[in-house]
């Protein structure tokens, strides 16, 4: 099934149907984005990001929200 198919389909979805599938969407992105985070923790893609945070806050470029 095609991209453009499936949005036909999703387009053609009655309201409930529609509420069900936005929901399960929602939850598949947000657990696909949480795999996606832990990866990164675990390669140490973000510890520069990190280090650059705690570098700000003892420098005290950093404001209380």
């Amino acid at each position: 099934m095609s991209l453009s198919e499936i949005e036909k389909a999703v387009e053609q979805l009655p309201p409930e149907d529609f509420a069900r599938f936005t929901s399960w969407l929602s939850d598949l992105a947000s657990e696909r984005l949480d795999r996606q985070f832990e990866a990164d923790v675990k390669s140490g893609k973000l510890d520069a990001l990190g280090q650059r945070a705690m570098a700000d806050y003892e420098a005290g470029r950093c404001t209380e929200l």
